[in-house]
């Protein structure tokens, strides 16, 4: 058995911060980890390098994002992967209901899995891509990390947000000059507002870096009263909407 880290049981020993951050949901935060520290790692969806930060630097770092997800939302992982940090914000909040939203076939064998050792019944597994589930799947929060530039991570997972939805991802060190660099971008995609916010303080050391991205409207296309667009889109009848 691969034990990367582990101790002599096979079984990651948590940092003791785990147990203030996770309270009664521990013990299932240790069974996934323990998949993740074996099963992920034999089927090459986490790197042997990383086993001895799983804790820290993935697991925890992924929970403290429940502090920006509000009570009973529905949220869809956006290249869930392994499932950081969708199956991690199932565990911890039961009130939410999570979309796995994952193309590949063996990382969604993988998380399907997952839930059934865990018995998670708030959280499923799509297999697919964003742009192809844009118009059957609404969310009040879309999360994702590692995936992709913000430019290209927000053209897939804005459409997939209500009004009022909020875009995190999970970013790293340059994630304000990545926001300041991608704002045109966003704008032109949906109307949004969007900033950085570390959370976690206190929980976690470093803290979490989060780009939010909130929609402002239903719309996909910005359309301001009194504009050319707003007042003579209709009188164009060879355009079909």
């Amino acid at each position: 058995m691969m034990t990367s880290g582990a101790d002599a049981h096979g079984a990651l020993p948590e940092p003791e911060e785990a147990e203030a951050l996770f309270g009664d949901a521990l013990p299932v935060v240790r069974h996934y980890v323990d998949l993740l520290a074996h099963t992920g790692v034999e089927r090459g969806l986490i790197g042997p390098r990383e086993v001895p930060r799983l804790w820290d630097r993935h697991v925890m770092n992924c929970a403290v994002v429940e502090e920006l997800i509000p009570k009973g939302a529905e949220v869809i992982d956006v290249g869930s992967g392994a499932g950081l940090p969708g199956i991690v914000l199932s565990i911890l909040r039961p009130d939410l209901s999570v979309v796995l939203l994952e193309p590949l076939l063996r990382r969604t064998v993988f998380l399907r899995e997952c839930l059934g050792e865990l018995q998670l019944p708030n959280a499923s597994v799509r297999r697919g891509r964003a742009e192809e589930v844009k118009e059957e799947l609404r969310a009040d929060i879309v999360t994702a990390r590692a995936v992709a530039p913000l430019t290209r991570l927000t053209g897939w997972a804005l459409p997939l947000l209500r009004k009022n939805g909020s875009l995190l991802a999970l970013k790293g060190e340059q994630a304000a000059a990545e926001l300041e660099s991608a704002r045109g971008d966003l704008l032109k995609q949906r109307p949004c507002v969007a900033d950085v916010i570390r959370v976690g303080q206190g929980k976690v050391d470093p803290a979490t870096t989060v780009v939010r991205v909130t929609v402002t409207s239903e719309s996909g296309l910005a359309t301001q009263p009194g504009s050319k667009r707003g007042q003579g889109g209709r009188k164009k009848r060879g355009r079909k909407r």
